[in-house]
């Protein structure tokens, strides 16, 4: 980390998985340009600490390839249509950080030269030691596999210190707490823990993923004006999934 950094983080590189549905603000569908620049900002108040970011973004604002599949269209060309659909986010969210002065780079699974760069692990870690946003979309490349599996696979192929899921409640519950007001929120919970409870911190392959490779997950709330830096520097709340 360089010497401006004003402060010492928790974390020197970090993974920030969203859904496609926290760009989407108060509508049903799409993209809210308000919503993704109130992301792109609390993304630079991490990144004006020093701290290197990747970014993986789902797609479900736009399509989702299980909810394709289950009206009927063939499996494989319905995670196809998501995957474009995250690139569509990241492209967006890449404006709205370039546009606040984050030097942004959008680095997909599959070849579309023409719009991003096609994923090269060693060049997308010189992005990251030059301090540039890396934003991996288009999935793995493969159909099957989820945003979420996406994003613990470039976690560790980058060397991550953790991932950092930005949801709308602030840590892990042990049920709704929209809809239970007794529910209750843990500081920490296990891998094992989260599989065996189906906490819905991920889906199972990711999950099994990060446990294989000791990979802290730290589950916050992008709501939460100023959530994601405050975590960074050892305040703010949130639980963390971990061995």
């Amino acid at each position: 980390m360089p010497d401006t950094a004003p402060t010492e983080t928790a974390f020197k590189r970090v993974l920030l998985k969203i859904s496609g549905e926290a760009l989407m603000g108060d509508q049903g569908y799409g993209l809210h340009p308000p919503t993704v620049e109130r992301i792109a900002k609390e993304v630079k108040s991490v990144h004006d600490l020093g701290v290197e970011i990747c970014m993986v973004i789902g797609g479900g604002n736009i399509f989702r390839g299980l909810q394709g599949s289950a009206q009927g269209m063939e499996r494989t060309t319905a995670d196809y249509m998501g995957m474009l659909a995250t690139v569509m986010n990241a492209l967006a969210v890449q404006s709205a950080l370039e546009k606040i002065g984050v030097y942004c780079r959008v680095i997909t699974a599959i070849r579309m030269d023409e719009v991003a760069e096609p994923y090269i692990r060693r060049r997308a870690v010189r992005h990251l030691e030059k301090k540039r946003v890396c934003i991996f979309a288009a999935g793995t490349g493969n159909p099957y596999f989820t945003t979420d599996t996406a994003a613990t696979l470039r976690a560790n192929e980058m060397a991550c210190e953790a991932i950092f899921k930005g949801t709308k409640v602030d840590g892990v519950y042990d049920k709704d707490p929209v809809k239970h007001d007794d529910a209750k929120r843990f500081e920490t919970v296990t891998y094992d823990e989260v599989l065996a409870k189906h906490l819905g911190v991920m889906d199972a392959s990711a999950i099994a993923l990060a446990r294989d490779n000791n990979l802290p997950i730290i589950v916050f709330s992008l709501d939460e004006p100023g959530g994601f830096r405050a975590i960074l520097d050892g305040t703010g709340t949130y639980t963390k999934v971990h061995s």
